[in-house]
């Protein structure tokens, strides 16, 4: 005989997907920063590289 209980792993499936979207938004976060990182490292190069020039 079965067990007459709630519903099944709903705790579970809601805090998976809490964790899982917490990962993808920190995955995000980190893709932007390092992004921007490069973004800023690359200008600073350029205008080096342009006062060389000069």
């Amino acid at each position: 005989m079965s067990k007459k209980t709630g519903a099944k792993n709903t705790k579970n499936k809601a805090k998976h997907a809490r964790l899982m979207a917490q990962k993808k938004n920190k995955v995000a976060k980190e893709k932007a920063s390092r992004k921007e990182k490069l973004k800023a490292l690359q200008e600073k190069i350029n205008q080096a590289s342009v006062s060389k020039i000069n």
